[in-house]
């Protein structure tokens, strides 16, 4: 008999110095535009608490998929967005071999593999 897989979103918002916010979405939440206004707000008190020197000016760079589209951006490719091609990976070898049996058990683990990052690392995310 097999166990049915727990799973669990992250959200992550992170850059060339560190993470800047992250939080898991609640089970059974959708994630539509009011839920997502506030996790943006959310990021915008983490950026003036924990980036003082950027909370008058900064950005927020969405990946390219079509509901984040702002401005004109290069087609879709996984190897500029850092998130496929830094941190996620980054954080799958840290869990690679491990079975949770809860969610909590799951956001220890993450939060856990994404604290262990350093800001080099996330600095060289950004180099070419």
């Amino acid at each position: 008999m097999s166990k049915s897989r727990v799973k669990t979103m992250l959200i992550v918002f992170f850059d060339k110095r560190g993470l800047n916010h992250k939080e898991f979405v609640p089970q059974g939440k959708t994630v539509n535009a009011e839920f997502y206004k506030e996790v943006l707000r959310r990021l915008h008190k983490a950026v003036k608490r924990k980036r003082q020197d950027l909370a008058q000016r900064w950005r927020l760079h969405h990946d390219n998929a079509p509901a984040h589209k702002l401005l004109p951006q290069p087609p879709y490719s996984p190897d500029m967005s850092p998130p496929d091609f830094f941190l996620f990976p980054k954080v799958k070898r840290c869990l690679k071999g491990h079975r949770f049996d809860d969610i909590p058990n799951i956001q220890r683990a993450v939060t856990k593999a994404l604290t262990g990052i350093t800001p080099t690392d996330y600095s060289g995310a950004y180099e070419a």
